[in-house]
Order: C-alpha cells, then structure tokens, then sequence
C-alpha cells in the first residue's frame, strides 16, 4: 500500500518554523511575570516632585486703534525708522569713502591680471576696515551727538536725524569742495537756486552728487594706476612679437615682472597712504 504525502519535502522546514511561531504567540500574556527578581532594587515611572516642567511663556500682539495725534505720529515715525534701518548698509556704503576704496582696490587688482588672488570678498573687507579708520571720527561725532542723548531721551527722533545728518553732510561736502559741478547740475534738475551755503544744498541733492563724485574719483586713480602695468604688458608684447612667440599670451610672462615691481615699491603700503590723503586732507 503506497503512502500518501500531503506536503513535498522541501516544504516540510516552512511548515515547522511556522507551527513555532503560532505556538509561542498563543502563550498567555497572564504566563510572562511582571515580579522583579528576589534581591533587585524596585524602581518606579513617577516623576520626581521636585523637577519642575519648562514653562514657555504666552506671546500676545494687540492692534489698537490710535486715540490721539501724537500716537499716530509715533507710528509713523516708528515705520519711518524700520525703512532707516533696512537701507542703513546701502546708505553706509554710499555716503562714505567704502565706494571709493572698493573701486581703486579693483581696478589694481585687474591691472595686476589677477584673476583669484585676492578674492572680492578680501578686498571689500580691505575696504571695510579701511572706511572704519578714515571714518571713525565722523561716527563718534553722530554717537556723541545723535545716538546717545536719543537712547537717554534727552532730544527727539527729529532732533536725533538732524544732529546724525549734519556730519554726513559736512563729511561729503569737503570732498567736493574742489568740483561742485554735480551739486550744480543736480540743483538745476530740481530746478532750485544755486546754493551759496552747505545749507542751501538739500540732502537729497547731496547725496546723489557725492556718489557721482566719488565714482569720477575712482576711476580717474584706476587710470593712473593702470598706466605703468600697461607700459610692462606692451613692452612684453613687443619683445614677444621680435622673438616670433606670437602664441605665446602676453600677460603670462608680464604678470611676475608687474608683481615684482608692484612689490619693490612697496605698492600696498603706497596704495592706502594715498587713498587716505586723499580723503583726509
């Protein structure tokens, strides 16, 4: 008599693993001990009394309509202000000699034929700094006489811009004491009388002028400063040409010898005594 199989062998190790399985999931729970053993210390999942939850606190805003004049004017100069302080870093930059620096520090880098070195953000902060010290006096002058009689309340938010404008405004006047040829030409734009004063002169109109001003500056250093490493690129073509190197890029063979002159004359050191007289004179 033959015997009859119900699975084929090679089933038969799934069949055993499966019936493990069902077998240990239907032990009761009630079966596992929830006793520690004898001799262990007990524990517990209360928190202690005496640690304290962190308490964040609730943040509120409340929009009021305003009742009187002044409170409206608060506001306004309040929004007045926040727009202030957004374009404060611009206006920093173009009020001050920073445009003037920066612009000089790259026109002598490109007339090094320096691509990388040093990077952009090395010369802005040349420039930076550089600002700072040229124009730390005029910033202690608008700190003693705007800032801190503000914070102690002793003078108004008017009082305050107006004592903050007037070292600006003398600072940009004296560079241009020499050609006051924008201020004329933006005060004829605006079509107002020629000023025979500084206080004749809207801020406004000063500003714009300045900015003029300080980029007719720079790039008429930048050409001065281009000239002799223009002198060291053509002679460095000439002699290429006479010795048949044609293919030969100029500006590779002429960049040392510029280095090396720039160096020996102690170009940095030249480079910022001059941008300082030229402002500070």
């Amino acid at each position: 008599m033959k015997s009859v199989k119900f699975l084929p062998e090679r089933y038969m190790p799934h069949l055993l693993i499966f019936v493990l399985v069902s077998f240990l999931c239907m032990v009761p729970a009630a079966s596992q001990s929830n006793t520690f053993p004898q001799g262990s210390a007990k524990g517990t999942t209360e928190m202690s009394r005496s640690v304290r939850p962190v308490t964040v606190p609730n943040i509120g805003i409340t929009i009021t309509q305003p009742q009187t004049g002044k409170e409206v004017a608060f506001s306004v100069q309040l929004l007045v202000l926040l727009t202030v302080l957004s374009l404060a870093p611009s206006l920093l930059i173009l009020v001050t000699c920073f445009l003037r620096f920066s612009i000089v520090l790259d026109f002598i880098k490109r007339a090094l034929s320096l691509q990388q070195v040093p990077p952009t953000s090395v010369l802005n902060g040349i420039a930076f700094f550089m600002t700072m010290f040229v124009m730390w006096p005029t910033f202690t002058q608008i700190y003693d006489n705007s800032f801190k009689p503000l914070s102690n309340g002793e003078i108004t938010i008017q009082k305050a811009y107006t004592e903050a404008e007037a070292p600006l405004r003398i600072f940009m006047y004296r560079q241009m004491t020499q050609d006051t040829s924008y201020i004329s030409m933006f005060m004829s734009m605006a079509k107002l009388d020629k000023p025979n004063t500084l206080a004749d002169v809207p801020t406004y109109v000063l500003i714009p002028a300045y900015i003029l001003h300080e980029l007719t500056v720079s790039f008429k250093i930048g050409v001065l400063l281009y000239i002799p490493f223009i002198i060291i690129d053509m002679v460095v073509a000439s002699i290429l040409m006479s010795m048949g190197m044609m293919m030969l890029p100029p500006v590779q063979i002429s960049m040392p010898f510029k280095l090396m002159l720039f160096v020996l004359v102690d170009g940095w050191g030249l480079l910022t005594q001059q941008l300082f007289n030229s402002v500070v004179r």
